[in-house]
């Protein structure tokens, strides 16, 4: 097994890691900051002291998911120099730019604010408070935007020249204002609301079940929990279709592979299933519904979809010889777990909303007792969804300026990579099940009684 390999396996699981924690870090930052804004703002008496402890108590399982997400971070920043040299001195001058604006416009204010708001409960007003968490909510998304600017770059190479044998920046406002940004980011920011939505469904389900004395007002959670999570998920299907469009211009090549479409069609169909034969690069099989493709990409049932081995064509003469087909088979199936995932929960919010709705309570009882086990479904879409955006521009770590087999470190031993990311899956592993036990206790022992006795709204 080669470094290479090894390399791409080491960045992969600790980027899967780290990306478990970061979605739920962005939706929850935005629910914090909502919950607070209506305990300031409530003008029911019995209704703010049980606001105001469920501010504390998501606030908490927020700050246990962003202290893994910082931790599992800074190995990425790593990654870089570490086994990724090449791609670092050619790419140093611009891929750095945005990861130092990340740390200095919004890691700086996300920490800062977040200092603020654990320990200035009793030393600020409420609304210069609330203030603090809204502040976190924008650092917290702003340093997500930034990521995804470096990131887009590596998708869709913009305001860069090539000389003295790297790539260097010559149009900062181009790289920023790069349309991939666009379709990254609003993907990512809803999948961050739908992840913390399940999250908060997940949790008040159990407390509704489990813990009498918190009963009401966890109900009231799981109703806008239920709203925000369908708020998130509608704008994931949103965000993706009007990416996937866009890539249709920008990125053929993954678009095509991940319908698994080997030849042009006009129309084009949809492939519900194929076993898909790489090798051949073709599908030996496949159920499609006629058209289906070309409608999702142009709104209308004609329109022609370049197949992958058209696409590999065209990359041939355009870079030389060689294989630029990606893994077409994990193409495909991820986008449809992911898929899968998000139709799940978006159905799950509907069914939770609608028992509340028309106070069927005992039925709600049934289904919320199977609600958490549907917590892993945001965290499978957006691994899922990942590997889309990161195994579609393979065999390019940027696309059309260098090859991820010409981005690894030189001098790097298999040994070396070997060990280092058997300790690292280790380590990670270990956080995870101490944050896991850390979050279900505290979730478990923490109650919120409200008092209902002037009113059922309470």
């Amino acid at each position: 097994m080669e470094a290479l390999l090894l390399s791409r396996w080491q960045f992969a699981i600790t980027t899967i890691y780290h990306f478990l924690f970061v979605p739920l870090t962005l939706g929850l930052t935005i629910w914090v900051a909502l919950l607070e804004t209506c305990y300031v703002r409530t003008q029911r008496p019995h209704w703010k002291e049980p606001c105001r402890q469920l501010v504390k108590f998501f606030g908490t399982l927020f700050l246990i998911n962003f202290s893994l997400g910082v931790v599992t971070g800074i190995v990425q920043e790593f990654h870089f120099g570490m086994n990724w040299s090449e791609y670092s001195r050619f790419m140093g001058d611009i891929f750095g730019a945005p990861l130092a604006l990340e740390a200095l416009t919004a890691f700086f204010l996300e920490s800062t604010f977040l200092g603020i708001w654990m320990f200035g409960w009793d030393k600020l007003s409420p609304k210069a408070h609330c203030l603090c968490a809204w502040l976190i909510a924008i650092g917290s998304n702003l340093s997500a935007f930034w990521i995804l600017v470096a990131n887009s770059f590596m998708q869709h190479p913009v305001g860069y020249v090539v000389q003295n044998g790297r790539a260097e920046m010559n149009d900062f406002f181009a790289l920023v204002t790069n349309p991939y940004v666009v379709g990254e980011y609003s993907h990512a920011l809803f999948s961050g609301i739908s992840t913390a939505g399940m999250l908060i469904l997940a949790v008040s389900a159990w407390k509704y079940i489990h813990d009498k004395a918190s009963q009401e007002v966890f109900r009231q959670v799981l109703l806008a929990g239920a709203i925000y999570m369908g708020i998130g998920v509608l704008g994931v299907m949103g965000s993706g279709h009007m990416h996937t469009q866009y890539l249709a211009t920008a990125n053929p090549m993954k678009l095509a592979s991940m319908e698994a479409l080997w030849e042009n069609e006009n129309p084009a169909p949809f492939a519900v299933m194929a076993v898909i034969d790489q090798d051949n690069h073709k599908n030996a099989c496949e159920i499609k519904i006629p058209a289906l493709f070309s409608l999702m990409l142009y709104n209308s049932p004609e329109g022609e979809v370049k197949g992958i081995n058209t696409v590999n064509a065209e990359m041939v003469a355009k870079y030389g010889n060689g294989d630029y087909r990606p893994d077409v088979c994990g193409l495909f199936w991820s986008f449809r777990l992911m898929v899968g995932c998000g139709g799940a929960m978006l159905a799950l919010a509907a069914l939770v909303f609608t028992l509340i709705k028309m106070n069927m309570r005992e039925l709600l009882s049934v289904v919320l007792k199977y609600v958490p086990l549907a917590l892993p479904l945001p965290f499978l879409a957006n691994t899922a969804g990942w590997f889309i955006a990161e195994g579609g521009r393979q065999p390019w770590i940027v696309v059309g300026l260098q090859k991820t087999a010409d981005a690894v470190s030189p001098n790097l031993t298999v040994l070396e990579v070997f060990l280092t990311m058997v300790g690292f899956t280790l380590l990670y592993l270990v956080l995870i099940i101490a944050a896991l036990y850390v979050a279900v206790r505290f979730i478990r022992k923490t109650s919120i009684p409200v008092d209902t006795s002037e009113g059922r709204d309470a």
